[in-house]
């Protein structure tokens, strides 16, 4: 079992969604407004602060992992605008269910 963290900006949630979507992932927790700084500093070419980012965390087994990187890191390749996105694979030691 692995947590998948990812950040994005907020107006991407819906094409997020649908990669999740694709790989039958329909149980996860989004927290839709977060507070954040992009790694330039600033969102679409202005100072906006605190700007508008969406998390999404996953609970899945580890074989769903290197295709839903694989589409996302598709995503973030496709436009210029999508390159604040973000993931990160942490290991799960332990879950209640």
């Amino acid at each position: 079992m692995k947590l998948l963290h990812i950040t994005f900006h907020f107006e991407y949630s819906e094409d997020i969604e649908a990669i999740l979507d694709k790989h039958g992932i329909s149980d996860f927790v989004r927290v839709s407004m977060v507070e954040g700084k992009d790694r330039d500093g600033k969102h679409y070419g202005n100072q906006v602060y605190p700007g508008n980012s969406c998390m999404v965390q996953i609970q899945l087994p580890e074989e769903k992992l290197e295709d839903i990187l694989s589409d996302l890191d598709d995503f973030k390749e496709a436009k210029d605008s999508h390159r604040h996105l973000q993931a990160l694979v942490l290991p799960v030691e332990r879950y209640l269910e």
